[in-house]
């Protein structure tokens, strides 16, 4: 059955690459932090994209504040390290990305933007 080109795009979560191992993290738990990069495409078609987002501790993310004064926190997702647990990670993340959907593949991924960081984020369309 051929896609109706008024049928909204949905975004689905392809893969997640965490970068380091987040069972390699420091003796002090409370200070992590890793990477998450997303892999996600459109949910009936081919293709994929990717967003980095930073994973981080409140206390990492106190001792980053610390140094400056300010820290950007786009692109991060701050959890507790008593709440942290990979599966909850991914089932998060996998919800989150399953409800971007929009006319095209370019809203889509705007929406996912604020999520991570896009790889085409600051191309001119």
């Amino acid at each position: 059955m051929p896609v109706r080109h008024d049928d909204p795009v949905r975004a689905t979560l392809r893969s997640i690459v965490l970068h380091p191992d987040p069972r390699t993290l420091p003796a002090d738990p409370s200070q992590f932090v890793f990477h998450a990069r997303l892999m996600v495409g459109p949910a009936d078609g081919p293709g994929e994209e990717s967003f980095d987002v930073t994973v981080c501790s409140p206390e990492r993310l106190a001792a980053l504040s610390s140094m400056d004064g300010i820290v950007d926190v786009r692109h991060h997702l701050v959890v507790t390290i008593d709440q942290y647990n990979e599966d909850r990670l991914r089932r998060w993340l996998t919800d989150r990305v399953s409800q971007a959907e929009g006319q095209d593949w370019h809203a889509v991924a705007l929406q996912l933007s604020r999520i991570g960081a896009w790889e085409f984020e600051d191309y001119a369309r």
